[in-house]
Formats: C-alpha cells, structure tokens, sequence
C-alpha cells in the first residue's frame, strides 16, 4: 500500500490509454510506486479500452475466483498484489509523467493474474454458481433439449423438469433449455408423461465452468487454463 507521501507525489493519469497487445511468455512489469496513485485508476475513461478483454482473477493456490476489467488489474499491481501470472497475452498500458523522474509510467498486465492473499476458502460460497438464463442457454449451447434444433436467446426458454407446480426447484439440476414450441407442449408435465425425453442430462456447472460461459469474449489461453479445472463431463458449450 502507498504511503501519503506517495500518493501526493502521484500525477494525474486520466489520459491512460491503451498502447499495444504484445504476446509474450514471461512477464516484466515496470511499476514505479512514486508515480501511481491507485484511487485514480477508479475514475479512469472505460471507452478507451473497449477492447481490452476481461482478466481472469485467480486465488494464490490457481482456482479462478471471477473476471475483473483491466483498471482493477492495474490497481492490483501498483499495490503488488500479484503473486504469479499464466497465459501468453500481455497488455501494455502507457499512463502519465512521473515529475521525479520525468518518465512516462508503464504497466503491463497478463490476461490470468494469481492474487496474494487470496484463497478458495475465501469464495466457497461459490461452489454452486447462479443460475441465469444466459448461462444456461449456453451450457446447453443453445439447443432445445427436447428437440435438438438450435435457436437464438430471444426463442429460447428455461423449462423445469420437474414443473415448479408438482414441487420442482429452480435449481441448475432441474432446469434445461427449450424452445418455445416444445414448453408449450410439454406444458405442466414432467417428460416422461408428455412423451418428450431429454437429449442430455442437466448438470450443475463448476466454477471454472461457469466463468468460462459468463464471458463471451473470453481469449484462448484464458479458456485454456479454465478447461484444466472442469469437471470432464461431456459438456456441449466446450465443444462449439
């Protein structure tokens, strides 16, 4: 953490900017604590950046934790937070002049950051991700799971195995994707009754499974590292 001493010898960084996307094996960050104040980086433009991809946020011990967008990256390295990093792709950031030693500040941040301090115990809560029909449509790979025809969002619904009115939950486990066509005609009845099996078994996504489908911009070392840690079922999204 800076001390106060620091902080006022800060220079504004508003202009910060996004310079270069380099691919590079091994990481070296340049950081001079005397020219970053990290309460700016709070305030900094987001449309300069639009597409820097998200940075996939790991504990100490390696298990994905969430997403975080490269002004929170920033911040975590000029508080040397950063434990280890993985991945190929590197961002290069260009911020301001530093006015004691008249260079321009320079970071750069890797697409997959481990931060200190930090445990899975911390994010146990997480075990069982939430349920949104966004996720789900995409662990379903937006197939109806009663017909097998592919359909965009907006003719996609979620349906309950078991109807919420014979006792269902509204849970990872009870729940696959339809069309609109075939929940109508499945209506209040479970499938077996309205003669309309499942093609695939509902499952409850793991963690890394779970970021791996909130992210749709997600960069091929980031998916990479994430398959490392999925459960190993058959899962339709991975192989789309």
């Amino acid at each position: 953490m800076q001390s106060e001493s620091s902080l006022q010898d800060s220079i504004s960084i508003s202009d910060l900017t996004l310079v270069n996307v380099s691919h590079k094996t091994v990481l070296n960050s340049f950081i001079s604590k005397r020219c970053y104040d990290e309460r700016l980086y709070k305030s900094l433009p987001h449309n300069k950046s639009d597409m820097t991809p998200l940075i996939l946020r790991l504990d100490i011990a390696g298990s994905p934790v969430r997403w975080i967008p490269w002004q929170n990256a920033v911040n975590l390295y000029s508080r040397e937070m950063i434990a280890w990093t993985a991945g190929d792709s590197v961002f290069t950031f260009h911020g301001g002049i530093c006015r004691l030693t008249g260079q321009q500040s320079i970071v750069e941040i890797n697409s997959i950051i481990a931060v200190k301090r930090s445990s899975h115990l911390k994010h146990s809560k997480r075990i069982i991700p939430p349920l949104t029909n966004r996720e789900l449509f995409l662990r379903d790979a937006n197939l109806c799971m009663y017909c097998g025809n592919k359909y965009n969002d907006s003719l996609l619904t979620r349906d309950h195995i078991v109807p919420l009115s014979k006792g269902g939950k509204d849970r990872w486990s009870n729940v696959v994707t339809a069309c609109r066509y075939c929940n109508t005609r499945k209506g209040d009845r479970i499938p077996e009754h309205a003669h309309m099996p499942l093609l695939a078994v509902p499952y409850i996504p793991n963690w890394a499974e779970y970021l791996a489908l909130s992210n749709r911009k997600i960069l091929a070392d980031q998916m990479e590292f994430l398959k490392s840690q999925f459960s190993g079922r058959n899962m339709l999204f991975s192989n789309n």
